[in-house]
């Protein structure tokens, strides 16, 4: 009977530690490698290096926006967008890379109502000078609504032809030109028939930068 156990402690040991090895070791190194020469870009973050500095990533996010040299009562600067950039989806999560987040607002919270409000208030005050007829019923809903994850870098092309009359004439650039730009950071559906074609405002404001350098 000892004998006996001896031997099935023995092969659960080694069961143990094979596993151990093929899955907790040899598989996620195999995976990594294979990624790192298929897909290093990917594999690595999608990194968005400007300057030879990593200045974000193209699957996260960021408000682009300039310091008015005020602060609130916290004692934190206040901000306002850039009106030389796309501006992503409002986030509940501050564009943070280090956690995702989605808003949680149920149809009938009054925070809800409010935050939805105050965001198409300043979506209309930022985009109307370059779209005089602009009024709240042509305002794309996901230009006030957050993402799941807080984080998403996209939008869609009706808020990013919005935006591109803006961004031509803060950047003086000719409309044509920013149209083109924005055609370069647009994804298709998926299988041509999933979802819908969305732009990259990360890729985008990357790409204005380098058009103006």
């Amino acid at each position: 009977m000892l004998a006996g156990l001896t031997r099935e402690l023995r092969t659960s040991v080694l069961a143990i530690v094979a596993f151990t090895v093929l899955l907790g070791l040899a598989y996620p190194l195999a995976i990594t490698g294979i990624a790192q020469v298929a897909f290093k870009d990917k594999a690595d973050g999608s990194l968005v290096v400007q300057g030879g500095k990593v200045t974000g990533s193209r699957l996260i996010g960021a408000a682009r926006v300039v310091d008015t040299g005020a602060k609130d009562p916290d004692g934190n600067a206040i901000t306002r967008p850039d009106p030389r950039y796309f501006q992503p989806r409002p986030s509940s999560t501050g564009y943070s890379a280090e956690v995702t987040s989605f808003a949680n607002r149920g149809p009938n919270s009054a925070a809800a109502r409010y935050f939805y409000r105050d965001g198409l208030r300043a979506y209309l005050k930022l985009n109307r000078p370059g779209n005089p007829g602009l009024t709240a019923p042509g305002v794309p809903a996901d230009a006030v609504t957050a993402s799941a994850s807080g984080v998403d870098p996209h939008i869609s092309e009706a808020d990013a032809r919005i935006q591109a009359r803006r961004v031509a004439a803060a950047r003086r650039f000719l409309p044509e030109r920013v149209a083109a730009l924005l055609r370069a950071s647009t994804s298709g559906r998926l299988l041509g028939v999933v979802g819908e074609r969305v732009v990259n405002v990360t890729d985008l404001n990357v790409a204005l930068d380098r058009e103006a350098s």
